[in-house]
């Protein structure tokens, strides 16, 4: 049993309460690791001489919180903000216990991330599904990406799909996102029908449908999250890709396609299981291509 922290508390002493708090253990086991990770670098920020650990809880002041994310900003806004949130967490936690009154982590002034726009060229997109289908051990890889492309679905979720999600015989994929929990409902291209029932030829007997080519422990199972990167990486490598294109990038890439095509946001939501147009314009890139389509459909003007 941890004692509560007293009127001499440190930073690390609140945080150190808050880790073993039965808030902390029903996060799931990722954000367990995420969050240690990330408290333990913001305990360690060195603010004014002394790491940011070390200081006296109840007499930490604003100005030594927003000091230290200037620090944090050096690694990346997303990572800044991350870190923010959760001493932020931690902290909260321990005031709805009374065991602190203010929140100097509240008052940080948090910095926007640039929205990303990098997008996949379709070359680029064939030529990694050739790289990776031309090898055994890479063709769940391929299959991954190739739906995640496709669907314009999270990597995250092609990681995962089932077979009883699949209905080859319909070419039409029912699935309930993980993110949102939103059902989408999608047809097959032929293109990727046919990999798909090659697979489902060679994998049809188990759970995934793209599983680690090898078992583990004698079962089939799927990339774990820490490992999906690395794969595509691999791959990407051998393809001759450039690094900064990612898998994240297949759904912004695939949405804006849908974009230049001249589908409609509705349609589109349909697709990407948005609830609303808000949260699809992130994933949206301007680009020529979709001017064009754009100014093209007005109508009644002299030329």
């Amino acid at each position: 049993m941890i004692n509560i922290p007293g009127k001499t508390a440190s930073v690390r002493d609140i945080v150190y309460y808050y880790l073993h708090s039965d808030n902390y253990k029903r996060l799931s086991g990722k954000s367990q690791r995420e969050y240690a990770t990330q408290l333990e670098k913001a305990l360690d920020t060195v603010v004014e001489g002394k790491p940011l650990g070390s200081y006296r809880a109840r007499s930490l002041k604003a100005r030594h919180t927003n000091l230290a994310y200037q620090q944090w900003l050096q690694t990346g806004t997303h990572t800044a903000n991350y870190r923010k949130a959760t001493l932020s967490t931690a902290w909260r936690y321990c005031m709805r216990l009374d065991v602190m009154e203010n929140d100097p982590v509240r008052l940080i002034k948090t910095e926007n991330p640039k929205p990303r726009k990098v997008k996949w060229t379709r070359d680029q997109v064939s030529t990694f599904l050739d790289t990776a289908y031309s090898d055994f051990k890479w063709r769940s890889i391929g299959l991954i990406v190739h739906m995640a492309y496709e669907w314009a679905q999270r990597v995250g979720d092609m990681r995962v799909l089932t077979w009883d999600e699949v209905d080859l015989d319909a070419q039409r994929i029912d699935l309930t996102q993980s993110k949102r929990g939103a059902d989408v409902h999608l047809p097959i291209p032929e293109a990727l029908c046919a990999m798909l029932q090659q697979q489902k030829g060679d994998f049809g007997f188990q759970t995934y449908v793209a599983p680690k080519t090898t078992p583990v422990a004698g079962a089939y199972v799927p990339y774990p999250v820490d490992q999906i990167d690395d794969a595509i990486n691999e791959v990407k490598d051998a393809a001759g890709l450039p690094k900064n294109i990612t898998a994240m990038d297949l759904r912004r890439t695939a949405i804006t396609e849908m974009v230049e095509g001249g589908a409609d946001l509705a349609h589109i939501m349909q697709v990407s299981g948005h609830r609303s147009p808000d949260s699809v314009t992130p994933y949206m890139v301007n680009t020529f291509s979709g001017a064009k389509t754009a100014l093209a459909k007005r109508g009644g003007r002299d030329e």
